[in-house]
């Protein structure tokens, strides 16, 4: 942070001490209050976040909202802290941004941003639980603020160590999550959890970690993290990531005009299932014909509809007949129209009390019921900006032959969460971990690939930072190695 900042800080913090004794004196029996002292604890974390803003606010608001999402201690606290973590990065952030020398401005894509905000403000006006959509609505702008300008001021600068950071973040996260699922403990509470974080979050940076690694520890221990991606996912049987990765797989290989890396993937996961099967092949037996109902069918003795969408039919018809009752402005941003309310269900201003929205079986569907097939048009627009985005990337990588940029894992996870989205419902849940993940992607994204020029003859204009990756040839590495 700036000096000045920091020396305005120091007598801020003498002053709250010194109210603090105050109140110890006057008021002991406040901090014998379990609430209250975690409330300064959190404060004190904050303020702590804020002196490393750039380099330190980010982990940790990202490790808040995944803890949130968890069944680990102390999630229930995670998800109240959540919303301060988020509310203090969009201001915070905003006013690091403001105060720095910007190369980049707010653009067509941060003013589409904006419009969703004031078309979620509209489509709140009219919900049948107006205090619910308005603060949907306020944490959607805290979302789009922060995501504009605190993770901007992260990555600033600093491409190599935030890249970094990301791919370490993501193989410690499945090596833990291996770790505890195989000793029987599902860190995430359920199984498509486990799968969305896994799918979207871990696989796409890996993927390509692995293959810009400088080193052959680091190329081994990479590629060994993606053997136990795979193994999650078959074990979780969460066809939406498993889906979102085929084609994150299938589309990036092809980018590098390198089709025999395809061909090596499908032999290590043919080889995976072999060594499973001569382990146990009675068990791989019951496995695999219960896999086939799953993951083809998804057999469930709950409902009365199989087939390949056979546990999305239900919702995805709920879904659309609330759309024809409500088809131009929708029910309301975050909100659905239940009909007669549940005997004994509660109602809640900030959370959303299960039971009171209804399970919607895709992101795109919930939000054309939210917001109605006019309200809806701002986040179509954004999200063809974000498929825009990886598009230049993905071109850029064919024309280069070369992965070594890093606008590539942010192309790569913006392709598998706008697949994984289109099963699950979260790409506009603020209080999701994968939905901030994906938007700090998408925005940083957008950033990077601004620079990328069209024309293969002036590739040198390029005015980001490639990756030192070594990994494919002399001649590509000559090319990715330019620098602006």
């Amino acid at each position: 942070m700036k000096v000045q900042l920091r020396f305005l800080l120091i007598p801020l913090g003498v002053v709250g001490l010194l109210a603090l004794l105050r109140e110890l004196e006057w008021r002991p029996g406040y901090f014998a209050n379990s609430t209250y002292m975690s409330a300064i604890l959190a404060l004190e974390v904050v303020l702590a976040c804020l002196w490393r803003f750039e380099k330190v606010f980010f982990p940790v608001t990202m490790g808040i909202f995944v803890l949130a999402g968890s069944a680990l201690p102390f999630s229930g606290e995670s998800f109240t802290l959540r919303w301060l973590f988020l509310a203090v990065g969009a201001l915070a952030g905003f006013g690091l941004w403001m105060r720095t020398n910007r190369e980049k401005h707010f653009a067509l894509f941060h003013l589409i941003a904006l419009f969703c905000v004031f078309s979620a403000l509209a489509s709140a006006s009219a919900s049948d639980l107006p205090i619910t959509a308005f603060l949907k609505v306020g944490s959607l702008f805290l979302l789009f603020l922060y995501t504009s300008t605190g993770a901007r001021v992260a990555l600033a600068g600093r491409e190599i160590s935030f890249v970094r950071g990301l791919v370490l973040a993501c193989e410690i996260l499945v090596f833990v999550a291996s770790l505890f699922y195989f000793a029987g403990y599902d860190i995430f509470g359920n199984q498509n959890n486990l799968g969305a974080a896994i799918g979207v979050g871990a696989v796409p940076v890996l993927v390509w970690a692995a293959l810009t690694a400088e080193n052959r520890a680091e190329r081994q221990r990479r590629y060994t993290a993606l053997a136990l991606c795979g193994v999650l996912l078959y074990a979780t049987v969460c066809r939406a990531a498993i889906v979102a990765d085929a084609a994150v797989i299938i589309v990036f290989t092809l980018a590098l005009r390198r089709p025999q890396l395809l061909l090596k993937a499908a032999f290590a996961g043919a080889l995976l299932l072999e060594i499973m099967a001569v382990a146990n092949p009675s068990h791989m037996g019951e496995l695999m014909d219960s896999l086939s109902g799953r993951f083809i069918f998804k057999i469930d003795e709950h409902r009365t509809k199989t087939g390949v969408f056979g546990s999305r039919e239900t919702p995805w018809d709920d879904t659309i007949a609330a759309v024809k009752q409500h088809p131009w402005f929708g029910t309301g941003f975050g909100t659905s129209d239940m009909g007669s309310e549940p005997p004994g269900l509660g109602t809640s201003s900030i959370y959303t009390i299960e039971g009171s929205n209804r399970e919607h079986g895709s992101s795109y569907l919930a939000m054309a019921e939210y917001m109605g097939l006019l309200g809806i048009l701002p986040f179509l627009f954004l999200l063809i900006l974000v498929g825009r985005a990886a598009g230049r990337t993905y071109a850029w990588v064919r024309r280069t032959g070369s992965p070594s940029h890093y606008a590539v894992p942010f192309a790569l996870i913006a392709l598998a969460g706008l697949i994984h989205a289109g099963f699950e419902d979260w790409l506009f849940a603020a209080g999701s971990y994968l939905c901030l993940f994906f938007w700090v992607s998408a925005f940083v994204l957008v950033d990077l690939t601004s620079g990328i020029n069209p024309d293969p003859q002036v590739l040198a204009s390029n005015s980001f930072p490639l990756s030192p990756g070594k990994s494919f040839g002399s001649q590509r590495d000559n090319e990715a190695s330019v620098l602006s």
